[in-house]
């Protein structure tokens, strides 16, 4: 596996980088620590400008090459999950209830490894742009940075990403043109009746048969309203309601999400969600009030940028796969693609637990192969001379 020999070489320094941030995981737009402790490494290395306080948190970093040439922006997000770690690793989060399930500590690492390569050597024409992002795994911190002007502001013509992937061996990267990842929306139904005594159902209105009544009718919207060959889910995630066993609530709340890559199949499942629950209300008598909150795009992988990436990542690992299914995961680098051309790619980091898992935890030994991607993609995107 060639990774670059100078990365090698300070593999031992990435581990404990992505051990300390595994320690202290920062959530949403409150990565602040995480981002001081960013701007000190980049400093460290030599960083041509430092940029704070992108969406709130974020940091970009700009290297620049032997001579005029493009920019290239490379992101890393930076944020963690609020939950409890079950790994009993001696790096274990030091936050009760925070924990960096997905890998997002492994990400800063590979992209700080790949800062401090590039900043030593400069064998490339143009420029860098080292994007460290927040707040990936909610309100989308991706979308925050490009609606701030990121790309303009940093002349960007094109932008890349990795996601560490716990379903690959070691080393492995996979990638596909077009759709990798979904679209999510998330909906909450409330159905509102007039509670009472359990003991005297007829002078309440109980919004409890509509709720679950609800509930079934959402599960005829992909068998029902959509080609079996066409890819949706509609996922009924909560329901919550009523305080004790003789109460009749006053109302019900239902919750859920929407994944999808056609925007028309998405109009779809916004439609129906919406016309059950007012037909379902009817029925029984109740009101019901939807909210549906069309969050991350479809990430999309542009053709010509993908098939670089899977140049690269051949130039790094035999392990590459170019043609990956799509999966129904969402992501908010598909804001950064919808601004410009790349691709996002996953790189395996051997079999285990999987992402959002409280035993999950970054495979160390994946870093180097990772910053790697990210110094060879700048080196053949933007070659010196």
């Amino acid at each position: 596996m060639p990774v670059v020999n100078r990365i090698a070489e300070f593999a031992a320094d990435m581990q404990g980088w992505r051990r300390h941030l595994h320690r202290h995981p920062e959530l949403a737009l409150d990565c602040h620590e995480t981002a001081a402790f960013v701007v000190a490494q980049l400093r460290a290395f030599g960083v041509d400008e430092i940029h704070e306080g992108l969406a709130t948190s974020g940091v970009v970093g700009i290297i620049r090459g032997r001579g005029p040439g493009p920019v290239t922006g490379l992101r890393a997000d930076m944020d963690a999950l609020p939950m409890d770690e079950a790994t009993g690793a001696d790096w274990a989060s030091e936050v009760p209830g925070r924990m960096h399930a997905c890998g997002h500590d492994g990400h800063v690492t590979m992209l700080l490894g790949a800062a401090r390569y590039l900043a030593e050597t400069r064998n490339f024409s143009g420029a860098v742009a080292l994007i460290f992002q927040p707040a990936e795994e909610v309100i989308g911190g991706a979308r925050i940075m490009v609606e701030e002007g990121l790309m303009e502001r940093f002349d960007i013509g094109e932008v890349y990403a990795m996601h560490i992937d716990p379903f690959a061996e070691l080393g492995a990267i996979r990638t596909a043109p077009g759709p990798v990842m979904a679209a999510v929306d998330d909906w909450q139904i409330v159905v509102k009746g007039e509670g009472g005594h359990a003991a005297y159902p007829a002078s309440c209105r109980d919004p409890m048969p509509c709720a679950l009544a609800i509930g079934q009718a959402l599960q005829t919207i992909v068998a029902r309203n959509v080609d079996p060959l066409a890819t949706l889910v509609v996922s009924l995630t909560q329901v919550h309601g009523g305080s004790a066993m003789n109460i009749i609530p006053e109302e019900v709340t239902l919750a859920g999400t929407t994944r999808s890559f056609d925007p028309v199949l998405r109009d779809l499942a916004e439609r129906r969600v919406r016309e059950i629950a007012a037909g379902q209300a009817a029925a029984y008598g109740v009101a019901a009030r939807v909210v549906y909150d069309r969050s991350y795009p479809p990430t999309l992988n542009h053709p010509e940028q993908t098939r670089f990436a899977v140049e690269v990542a051949r130039e790094v690992t035999p392990q590459v796969v170019d043609d990956l299914p799509p999966e129904m995961g969402a992501e908010d680098f598909s804001y950064m693609l919808n601004a410009r051309p790349g691709a996002f790619v996953f790189l395996g980091q051997g079999i285990g637990p999987g992402l959002h898992h409280p035993r999950f935890d970054f495979n160390d030994a994946a870093a180097p192969i990772g910053a790697s991607y990210f110094a060879r993609l700048i080196e053949r995107r933007q070659p010196a001379g």
